[in-house]
């Protein structure tokens, strides 16, 4: 199974060149404010891709997604996921958009407690975990060297003990690695200037 993950594309995946895949992730913030325009640009692009099943997450750009619940209706060429789960080629795909507060933006929640009845929610045996923002020490560091991430999140990942991890968010920490059994990705595609030049993350299983 050939999975294909993207992050950050802030409304410029037009200009990108993906590979053929069975699965495609996109982890949020696709729009630059979650116009219903955006969504609808980022819908037609998504219905023109060969792959077979396509998931996606919103990101703090996406906006409408958090301000209207309908919003995921305009997402017909792909499988929306907030809060919960789908299975793909028997494969248990768990999405979720939330992340540590970052000024006014959309899923935005306090450290602490807000976020850990969050990711409480993330049942076992999971063999994909989607999540806009980075769990704390991985793939997290900002440009001004600081780890980002959310602690909450870390914490519940030896429970959970997904696969692989897709995420991006943080555009400066783009790159994979594997720790304790998971395999992360920070998919992140724009870089800090919002160039799309990091390449789509390929993941052969």
């Amino acid at each position: 199974m050939r999975i294909v993950c993207i992050s950050d594309t802030h409304g410029l995946h037009g200009q990108l060149r993906l590979p053929d895949g069975d699965l495609l992730i996109c982890t949020g913030d696709f729009s630059r404010r979650g116009r219903r325009a955006e969504v609808a640009d980022f819908n037609d692009w998504l219905g023109t891709l060969p792959h077979r099943h396509k998931v996606v997450v919103a990101g703090n750009h996406d906006f409408l997604f958090e301000q209207d619940r309908e919003a995921r209706t305009l997402l017909t060429h792909a499988t929306y996921l907030e809060d919960e789960e789908c299975v793909v080629h028997g494969l248990r795909i768990y999405g979720s958009p939330w992340q540590p507060r970052f000024f006014n933006w959309a899923f935005n929640l306090d450290r602490g407690e807000p976020l850990r009845r969050i990711w409480e929610r993330i049942p076992q045996g999971i063999d994909i975990l989607l999540t806009h923002g980075p769990p704390h020490g991985i793939l997290d560091v900002t440009v001004r060297g600081l780890r980002v991430g959310c602690e909450e999140l870390a914490a519940a990942l030896p429970r959970v003990r997904p696969r692989l991890h897709v995420f991006g968010h943080i555009h400066e920490s783009y790159g994979q690695l594997v720790r304790d059994g998971t395999h992360f990705v920070n998919a992140s595609t724009c870089n800090l200037q919002y160039q799309p030049i990091h390449a789509p993350v390929v993941i052969d299983w």
